[in-house]
């Protein structure tokens, strides 16, 4: 039980560890749920929102991350 809650507490943390993050995926799953719900649209619109969303976030997310490493380099040579 104890490599249970190990398990689950990490996954927790890894989903909120990047707050911005969290957000924009929480974000862009409910539009795609609204656009499939409210304005009568397709599944499919709304699975490919969500197919070319979330690579895109991700794309992203590691590029915002990548510019303060980049930037600490550069002033340390």
């Amino acid at each position: 039980m104890t490599l249970l809650k190990e398990v689950a507490a990490v996954l927790i943390g890894m989903f909120f560890g990047d707050a911005r993050l969290t957000l924009a995926l929480l974000l862009l799953i409910a539009v795609s749920a609204a656009l499939i719900e409210l304005s009568g649209l397709d599944p499919l619109v709304g699975g490919t929102v969500l197919a070319l969303g979330c690579p895109v976030l991700l794309i992203a997310n590691v590029r915002r991350q990548k510019h303060p490493i980049a930037a600490a380099i550069r002033s340390a040579a």
